[in-house]
């Protein structure tokens, strides 16, 4: 007698197509008749890729020429943050899926363009020829000498030009090389205030080492401290604003301090008032000058300085007179 068998077999389902496959996933393919975007299994199945990235990359894939992929738009559309966009977008242009190249349009204006590679570029590969800027030929001047020297008379016959394939070209004219900015800043006759200035700005790294500022950086926000002692502050109070209450994670020294310049300017001082103005009919009391002792005879008298009295300087000046006179009666 056969054994029953209280559990029916499962019935298969129609939509889905059977496999042999125990685990795993099993495609349910469907035929795209448009609307549809060719991904590489390089990308999609990238082995260093994050997948923030392989999914960004199949999005930028699949949008139209032209459409905004900077990392302000891809935030507004996806939920993640810009910080992972962004750091996406790197590990895309590390690996040569995407190219940002900075541009000028004909009207000056500097634009990024990217570049969506569908197949990986190599890292060290040079932009295309369309994504490269427009570049101005270098004018070749000519010196002083050529300039000064007169032209040399040929006696009006002009040379032939030959124009077989035999002839060699002319040799091209030497091109003088561009002369390179000395980077350093040039360091402008100022007055006191400007080196006091300079002192203080480069003297922070002593209160924390991060203040640490480079010769040009002090230069460029030294005209930002002389505005604070114009206003009437003091380098202890200029000291105090640049460096209380510092940010702990601080990067750029200098920025923080040109806003801290910028932003906390305080008002100038207001002029001091001039002393009040005596009303009219007020008696202002004088006072005399010290007494001195005459060095002639030793009287006292009233004088700014030691010296002789009125008499005495009276009687010297008539001897002097005397001594000079000639004599009467004197043949």
């Amino acid at each position: 007698m056969a054994e029953k068998k209280p559990n029916a077999a499962t019935r298969p389902n129609q939509g889905v197509r059977q496999t042999t496959t125990p685990s795993g996933v099993i495609h349910v393919r469907t035929s795209q008749s448009g609307h549809y975007t060719v991904v590489g299994n390089h990308l999609a199945q990238h082995r260093e890729l994050s997948l923030t990235a392989i999914g960004l990359a199949t999005h930028i894939l699949s949008l139209p020429e032209g459409s905004p992929v900077d990392i302000r738009s891809l935030a507004e559309r996806f939920p993640e943050g810009r910080d992972r966009i962004a750091f996406a977008l790197r590990e895309l242009e590390a690996h040569g899926y995407l190219e940002r190249v900075r541009e000028r349009t004909d009207t000056g204006r500097l634009v990024t363009r990217t570049y969506a590679h569908h197949a990986p570029a190599a890292p060290a590969a040079t932009p295309i020829a369309m994504a490269r800027p427009r570049s101005r030929g270098r004018v070749v001047r000519p010196s002083v000498e050529d300039r000064q020297a007169p032209p040399e008379d040929d006696g009006g016959a002009h040379p032939q030009v030959d124009s077989g394939a035999g002839t060699a070209a002319p040799a091209p004219s030497p091109v003088r090389p561009a002369k390179v900015p000395d980077p350093r800043p040039v360091k402008a006759l100022h007055g006191p205030s400007h080196e006091k200035a300079v002192a203080l700005l480069a003297g922070l790294r002593r209160t924390d080492d991060r203040l640490t500022l480079s010769s040009r950086d002090v230069h460029r926000l030294a005209p930002a401290v002389r505005a604070w002692f114009d206003g009437g502050a003091t380098a202890a109070v200029v000291h105090h604003a640049l460096t209380a209450d510092l940010p702990a994670d601080m990067r750029h020294p200098a920025g923080v301090l040109a806003y801290r310049l910028r932003e906390l300017l305080p008002v100038p001082l207001p002029a001091p008032a001039p002393p009040p103005a005596a009303p009219a009919g007020t008696y202002t009391r004088f006072r005399p000058h010290p007494f001195q002792t005459c060095d002639g005879c030793e009287r006292a008298f009233r004088a700014p300085a030691p010296g002789q009295c009125r008499d005495c300087r009276t009687l010297g000046d008539r001897h002097i007179v005397g001594k000079g006179a000639p004599e009467a009666g004197v043949a």
